[in-house]
């Protein structure tokens, strides 16, 4: 199995997640605040999986990733912190409010 494929159930729940998520409120706000996670995340992933992948600490067979790289890290590295930034918030959208227990 590639990674790529892999990946297909973790994108799929996260954008059935927020697009169901967008029908609460205050949709706009997380929506560009998981915009800015994701820059951030990206970029820390791209630093951080290339460092690792120079220092020869991991490798990824040539036979199982999709071949585009940023750098040495495959492209696939990046979907799992695309996908964490607007998974959570979304979830947390979606589960209903606490209420105080006094």
């Amino acid at each position: 199995m590639t990674y790529p494929l892999i990946l297909i159930p973790f994108v799929l729940v996260t954008l059935i997640v927020t697009v169901l998520a967008t029908r609460r409120p205050r949709a706009r706000e997380r929506l560009v605040a998981s915009l800015w996670t994701t820059v951030v995340l990206v970029v820390l992933t791209a630093v951080f999986d290339n460092a690792m992948i120079a220092a020869d600490l991991f490798t990824y067979p040539a036979e199982h990733i999709s071949g585009i790289r940023i750098g040495l890290a495959p492209i696939e590295d990046f979907a799992y912190p695309v996908c964490i930034a607007f998974l959570l918030p979304s979830i947390a959208a979606l589960l209903p409010e606490r209420r105080d227990a006094r």
